[in-house]
């Protein structure tokens, strides 16, 4: 992307958005040769309640996807290879990753374990251009890591990750900002950030199916279909985005949940299970330095129903007792008891730092 003349104008951006092709998969399958080739899910146990939490390309081809039942993925793909999740092992894998991008620029963006964004605008280097980081970073991962990478590179993070998943796996796909709107107008609004299925569902109805269309409508219109968010889909359809590529990554919440093998009717053994998730999250708390201004409980019935119920409280806290007759109250708002629970969870969001001397809510 030529980098622009004008000496009163900031520079072109060059960011690239990295994401590691079906990494949890991956790591599985460069460590044991046996696996490569084959549809491998990485998940819990078909036979039990297990859920899907990432699946080969090849498992892929056959309709099995993250979240999705293991049960339903063994019935998909009978030759699945299931593998129980090795998080600590993803961890480590992770932060060798990362590291290889940071060698190219400090200004990286952890967006999860197996994504990034990275500033290299002003740090092409002997590469000469964001092109040629992106080549070298995938060719380093692969050497260095025995994985694979794909990266999107634009001018700005709205058209990188766009552009990273149009080229996947392995993949790199290079978008100058005089293409930016040739690439974005024919891709289904689904493709935006913050368009999900109720959202695509909304706009459709209103007869957008296309970035095109979103672009060629007044922005006040969108405001009044959506709300603020319309304002901000406009700019994201026009192909403006000028947020920054930020280092720091604020924790915003923190939470334990489990999935029951058989579904919870008793309802003293919910509350126990309760009480102890929420120890766990004091127990996170406290051993961060934080603490929570607002408690949630999460509630999945065994139909797959999910509720949350939250309470903001009068003082930040990470006191387990208070946590714990918080994530009560808020579960007696649930039908939790009176219907089979499947899932139980418990968090505190709106974090604030340092230990907070908590007051008395009862």
């Amino acid at each position: 992307m030529p980098a622009t003349t004008d000496s009163e104008s900031p520079p072109i951006r060059r960011i690239l958005h990295c994401d590691m092709d079906c990494f949890y998969a991956a790591v599985h399958m460069r460590d044991d040769p046996a696996l490569r080739g084959k549809p491998v899910v990485i998940g819990g146990s078909p036979e039990g309640r297990g859920v899907v939490a990432a699946a080969s390309y090849e498992a892929r081809a056959f309709g099995v996807r993250s979240a999705l039942p293991a049960a339903r993925a063994v019935r998909l793909c009978p030759g699945a290879v299931f593998l129980k999740p090795d998080f600590p092992r993803y961890r480590r894998e992770s932060a060798e990753v990362f590291a290889i991008f940071r060698e190219f620029t400090p200004t990286v963006q952890v967006v999860s374990i197996d994504e990034a964004y990275l500033d290299v605008t002003e740090h092409l280097g002997r590469w000469g251009s964001a092109t040629g980081v992106a080549r070298e970073i995938r060719r380093r991962v692969r050497a260095d890591r025995g994985l694979t990478v794909s990266v999107g590179v634009g001018p700005s993070k709205l058209v990188a990750k766009i552009a990273s998943d149009a080229d996947k796996p392995d993949g790199l796909a290079v978008i100058s900002p005089r293409k930016v709107r040739a690439f974005l107008d024919p891709l289904p609004v689904r493709a935006l950030p913050g368009v999900g299925p109720a959202t695509e569902a909304r706009l459709k109805k209103h007869g957008f199916e296309r970035v095109a269309q979103l672009r060629a409508v007044d922005p006040l219109r969108l405001e009044a279909l959506l709300g603020s968010y319309g304002r901000r889909l406009a700019r994201f359809a026009a192909g403006v985005d000028d947020r920054p590529v930020r280092t720091d990554r604020e924790r915003k919440s923190l939470s334990s949940e489990r999935t029951y093998e058989r579904d919870l009717e008793d309802p003293a053994r919910i509350l126990g299970e309760l009480d102890r998730l929420a120890e766990q999250v004091a127990t996170g708390l406290a051993k961060r330095e934080i603490a929570a201004c607002t408690v949630v409980v999460k509630v999945r019935y065994s139909d797959f129903t999910t509720v949350t119920r939250s309470q903001t409280l009068p003082a930040p806290t990470a006191d387990r007792e208070t946590l714990r007759r918080v994530a009560r109250l808020l579960l007696a708002k649930t039908a939790a008891g009176s219907r089979p629970v499947r899932l139980l969870g418990v968090g505190g969001s709106t974090l604030v730092p340092g230990k907070v001397e908590q007051l008395a809510l009862f």
